[in-house]
């Protein structure tokens, strides 16, 4: 079973170069472990999602015409995440709010083809299904 995410879990992109913090607004008002509890729709870039360092994604734009002004060399630009849909949920049984929790084994995809998953889901506890 997965582990329920929290605020300040890390995340990872396959296209990124650095980890970044889950961001969890204070909706739902559920705290586990001391922390607010995620959900599937905690996907909003920035709000959610902070960027990830540098992004080396040649399907994103800004990546793109850099590499292309180096002659072909791959030059990772700023990371703006862009997930515009939400978690792929890895349990349906645990809701938040009549919303499906965030486990730990969940993706989430970026339009620039970047898979977002959990590093650290932020509990040591909670398992979910």
């Amino acid at each position: 079973m997965p582990a329920q995410v929290v605020m300040g879990a890390s995340l990872r992109c396959s296209f990124g170069n650095a980890q970044a913090k889950l961001l969890v607004l204070p909706i739902n008002r559920v705290l586990v472990e001391g922390q607010l509890a995620a959900t599937i729709m905690d996907h909003l870039p920035m709000a959610n999602i902070p960027p990830f360092g540098m992004c080396s994604s040649i399907a994103n734009p800004q990546v793109a015409a850099a590499t292309s002004a180096a002659m072909g060399a791959l030059t990772p630009m700023p990371c703006l995440p862009v997930t515009v849909t939400p978690w792929i949920p890895d349990v349906t049984k645990t809701l938040i709010g009549k919303l499906p929790a965030l486990g730990s084994t969940a993706t989430c995809s970026c339009t620039w083809a970047g898979l977002i998953q959990v590093a650290n889901p932020g509990t040591q506890k909670t398992l979910i299904s």
